[in-house]
């Protein structure tokens, strides 16, 4: 099994092996992730949060292959499996119900051994995350507030500030701050806010019990499945969670929201407007939503350089290439950026070597910069596909994906994408771009 390979990757190491202290800033998905993965590879880890608590705010979230992958590679499949649906076929539907296409999800699975199609409630996976992280040794400190962070003139280590007046000496630095990110801000010395997509997104979760009294709707929990449902400007997305106790929705149209706004809530009467010429199935459901909140849609281009020249900080994540949801690889890009700094940080006997350190994140960076920005790319090209009006331009999308040819909207499937991003090794990709005696 994948979780075979959960290990302390310095047990091979000389004895003399050094270990690195890190802290990693933010306690998202990504920034536990990267807790996770350097801990196993022998290192000391705190994070640091600035909210009074450590909680995963959203609905749903989808975890292709490649992230199931590396979750049980971090010895987390038992505690995943708890809270996980496994849906068993994803659905392209025209936004009046129309079945385009289909993928069964257990075949393309398949092609990647040992790997699962999973849905969790956005908390849960937070949660196990955590729950790892700490059993794994790391030390968890909120209302702490990163307002700088200081590299010493010879790059050993980095001074970290919290608004509290408290100081922190560490080897190593990663900024794992979300998409709203300080840390990206502090690094390049100037401000750098996200960029702006158009689209905004209606999260909700609705209880399946009063969906089970409709025989229409029931069948949506009775038969967990990811729906997508693509329309002119707009697109809706469904699947259960929690083995059928709960209902996720997306709804994704265009951004009205106030500048400056990143959530706000949002006025169920007019989310309904939106989808009432949609499959009668949509108006439905969300006829039980009682409220709703609304999310700015903002993507990261990237940036061109991750980390300072020290080689004592180092960025990741959202903090760096946020990309839209139209992929459901946002979380999956954090988790392998974390992966990889995991597996290069185990192989160096000597990582708290400020030239070690230059080398490693210099080879993160050349495994984890062309990726992300394929993604972000990516992700906006499913932004077009997904919202084409109706007209020749649907029909030759629809056309594509029915014939499964390359380039078609149902990513997961397209054969010019789903063996790059659902087949994706860390360990491959750093062993092909490393040398060993450079470290």
């Amino acid at each position: 099994m994948l979780e075979d390979d959960c290990r302390n990757k310095y047990k091979d190491q000389p004895s003399d092996t050094v270990y690195e202290q890190i802290i990693v800033v933010g306690a998202g998905l990504g920034g536990l992730g990267a807790a996770v993965s350097l801990l196993l590879a022998g290192h000391d880890v705190q994070v640091f949060e600035a909210a009074s608590a450590i909680a995963e705010v959203g609905a749903g979230i989808q975890v292709l292959p490649n992230s199931s992958r590396i979750l049980q590679s971090w010895g987390m499949r038992e505690m995943l499996l708890q809270y996980a649906t496994a849906p068993s076929h994803v659905n392209m539907l025209g936004w009046k119900g129309n079945l385009i296409s289909s993928m069964n999800t257990t075949e393309s699975a398949s092609k990647y051994p040992g790997t699962f199609y999973w849905d969790f409630h956005r908390a849960n996976l937070h949660k196990a995350l955590l729950e790892r992280a700490v059993e794994l040794g790391a030390v968890v400190k909120v209302n702490a507030r990163v307002i700088d962070v200081k590299v010493n003139q010879h790059g050993e280590t980095a001074t970290v500030s919290l608004d509290t007046g408290e100081e922190f000496v560490t080897d190593l630095v990663v900024g794992a701050d979300g998409i709203n990110t300080q840390l990206r801000e502090m690094l390049l010395g100037k401000a750098d806010p996200p960029a702006l997509t158009g689209d905004l997104a209606y999260r909700l979760l609705l209880s399946t019990k009063e969906m089970l009294k409709d025989p229409e709707l029931a069948e949506f929990v009775q038969k967990p499945q990811v729906n997508y449902w693509l329309g002119p400007d707009a697109h809706a997305v469904n699947y259960v969670l929690r083995g059928g106790e709960l209902f996720n929705m997306v709804l994704l149209v265009p951004d009205d929201m106030p500048a400056g706004a990143k959530t706000l809530e949002g006025n169920v009467e007019e989310m309904r407007a939106l989808y009432k010429d949609w499959d009668p199935r949509i108006p439905k459901l969300l006829n039980l939503c009682e409220s709703v909140y609304k999310w700015r849609l903002c993507i990261r281009l990237g940036m061109d350089c991750w980390s300072h020249p020290s080689g004592a900080w180092t960025m990741m994540g959202d903090a760096v290439h946020a990309t839209l949801p139209y992929l459901a690889s946002g979380a999956g890009m954090c988790f392998e950026d974390a992966a990889v700094l995991g597996e290069l940080f185990s192989r160096a006997a000597n990582p708290r070597n400020p030239k070690v350190k230059r080398q490693l994140l210099a080879i993160y960076e050349q495994c984890r910069k062309p990726r992300t920005e394929m993604i972000v790319k990516r992700g906006n090209k499913q932004q077009y596909l997904y919202h084409l009006h109706d007209g020749e331009e649907q029909v030759e999308r629809d056309r594509k994906m029915r014939e499964k040819e390359e380039g078609e909207a149902l990513a997961w499937r397209d054969i010019g994408l789903a063996d790059k991003l659902l087949g994706y090794k860390v360990e491959r990709d750093v062993s092909t771009s490393i040398c060993r005696e450079v470290i």
